[in-house]
C-alpha cells in the first residue's frame, strides 16, 4: 500500500473554461496573466521580486505544459523543457466557481445544484435573515450588509464596529455569508458563536459557507485579518473520497482549511496553520509521519486570500516562487509508490476586475518516485483526481470520474 498527497494551490487557474462567459469571465487566466505581468519586469511594492516568473520545479513537473494545453498558447517567458511528471488540466463540471464545489468535485462529488446567492445591492441580505441573526445572537445590530472586499470593509467599518459592538456582515459573488469582528473588542469565541447562529439561518437560502473573519489592530491603518478564520460549510451532498477512505480505516490528514470545507466529514486528523509557509511546514510534518495508505491534503489559501482576491499580481508571483523553492523538501520525503497531486479549486485572476473568483480550468500535475512523464490531456471533471486517488489507495471506484492511475504507473513520454 502507498500514500497520497494533495497540494491544493487555492485559485491557481490555468485559463478560462469553455463556459466562462456564463460567469462573465471570458479571458480570465490566473496563471497566464501572472506570468505575462512578471515577464514585463514587474516588481512588488517592497522591491523583493522582479523579472520573469522563476518556478523551475513547477515547470519541471509540467505546469507550463498544462497551462499551454488549457489556454492554447505557451505562457510567455517560461522555459520549454520536457516535464518529469505527468501533466494535464481539468474542467469543472460543478455549477459554481466556489471553494466547496471545487474541493468536493475533486474528491468525487460534483455540485450539480445551484447554490443560493445574495443580490449585488445594498442592503444585500434579506431583512428577515438579519433580524433573526440580531435576535438569536443577541446583537445590537450589524454593519456592512453589502458585497465587499474583506480587507476594504474592515477599513471602512472597523472603527464603528469597535465603538458599537455590531459585527460586520458582507458577501461576495460566492455563496457566502461572512462576518468580520475584532478578536479582542468583540471576542473570538463570540464571533464563532454568532457564525453558528448564522449557519443555521442561511440553510434556508442554500448558502454554502458562513465564514468567520476575525481581525486585530487599533486603527484603519493597522487593522489586519488574523489566522483564526473558520469556515462553516454545509456537508457535501454525497460521500467524498475522504469519507470513503476514513470508513476504510485510512488516515486522512487535513492541513489548513480543508477540514472546514468538507464540514469535517472524512477527516481523521486536522492540523491548523496560518500562512503558506506554516502550511508547508505542517505538510512536511504530516507527510513524515503519515502511515501507509494515508491521504495528506493541504490547501494553500494565501494564493487566493492574500493575492487573488486582493488583485496583487506580483505578490501572487512571489508566493508561487516561494512555494516552488520548497517543493524539493517534499520530494525527499516520498517513498516508493507515493503519489503527489498538485491542483487548484478554481481561478482568481489578480488582473481581473472586482475581487471574486474566476471560472477557469485547473492544473493537474502528478509526480512521485514511481510516476513516469506523460500527458494526461484534458480531464472532463475534477472528479478524475478523486477517482485516481481512490484507485491508488486501493479503496475501489468512486461514483464519479475516470481514473488515470494505471496510466501513471505505465508511463508514456509525450
Amino acid at each position: 500500500m502507498t500514500r497520497a498527497l494533495v497540494l491544493m494551490l487555492d485559485s491557481l487557474g490555468v485559463g478560462a473554461s469553455a463556459d466562462a462567459a456564463r460567469f462573465g469571465d471570458t479571458g480570465a487566466d490566473t496563471f497566464g496573466h501572472i506570468v505575462e505581468v512578471a515577464a514585463t519586469g514587474g516588481a512588488d511594492r517592497r522591491g523583493t521580486r522582479e523579472g520573469p516568473l522563476d518556478i523551475p520545479n513547477l515547470v519541471s513537473l509540467g505546469l507550463a505544459h498544462a497551462a499551454a494545453d488549457s489556454r492554447g498558447k505557451w505562457p510567455s517567458g517560461l522555459p520549454k523543457k520536457m516535464p518529469r511528471g505527468a501533466w494535464g488540466y481539468a474542467v469543472e463540471k460543478s455549477a459554481g466557481k466556489d471553494t466547496p464545489s471545487g474541493h468536493w468535485e475533486m474528491a468525487g462529488v460534483p455540485v450539480l445544484f445551484e447554490w443560493g446567492y445574495f443580490p449585488r445591492k445594498t442592503p444585500c441580505f434579506p431583512q428577515e435573515l438579519i433580524a433573526g441573526l440580531v435576535k438569536e445572537a443577541n446583537l445590537p445590530g450589524v454593519l456592512g450588509n453589502c458585497h465587499a472586499s474583506g480587507t476594504e470593509i474592515i477599513q471602512e467599518f472597523g472603527i464603528n464596529h469597535i465603538k458599537s459592538g455590531q459585527p460586520i456582515v458582507y458577501t461576495s459573488a460566492d455563496s457566502v455569508f461572512q462576518i468580520a469582528a475584532h478578536e479582542e473588542h468583540f471576542g473570538l469565541d463570540r464571533l464563532y458563536d454568532v457564525c453558528l447562529v448564522a449557519r443555521k439561518l442561511v440553510d434556508d437560502y442554500r448558502i454554502g459557507r458562513v465564514i468567520a473573519r476575525p481581525f486585530s489592530g487599533d486603527s484603519c491603518d493597522t487593522f489586519e485579518r488574523t489566522g483564526n478564520r473558520r469556515d462553516y460549510t454545509i456537508p457535501p451532498p454525497d460521500s467524498t473520497l475522504l469519507e470513503y477512505l476514513a470508513n476504510s480505516d485510512h488516515e486522512v490528514v487535513s492541513i489548513g482549511k480543508v477540514s472546514d470545507i468538507f464540514a469535517h466529514k472524512g477527516v481523521t486528523q486536522t492540523v491548523k496553520a496560518t500562512g503558506n509557509g506554516e502550511l508547508f511546514d505542517a505538510t512536511l510534518r504530516a507527510l513524515s509521519n503519515a502511515s501507509e495508505g494515508a491521504l495528506v491534503f493541504c490547501n494553500f489559501v494565501d494564493f487566493d486570500m492574500l493575492y487573488g482576491h486582493r488583485r496583487d499580481v506580483i505578490g501572487y508571483a512571489a508566493a508561487l516562487e516561494k512555494f516552488d523553492a520548497r517543493l524539493p523538501e517534499i520530494e525527499v520525503l516520498l517513498r516508493q509508490g507515493d503519489l503527489v497531486i498538485v491542483t487548484a479549486d478554481h481561478g482568481c485572476d489578480p488582473t481581473w476586475f472586482g475581487y471574486d473568483h474566476t471560472r477557469e480550468n485547473v492544473p493537474v500535475l502528478a509526480f512521485g518516485p514511481s510516476i513516469n512523464p506523460m500527458a494526461l490531456g484534458v480531464r472532463e471533471t475534477f472528479a478524475d483526481i478523486g477517482q485516481t486517488l481512490a484507485e491508488h489507495l486501493g479503496i475501489g471506484n468512486l461514483p464519479n470520474g475516470t481514473s488515470f492511475c494505471s496510466d501513471l504507473k505505465m508511463g508514456a513520454i509525450v
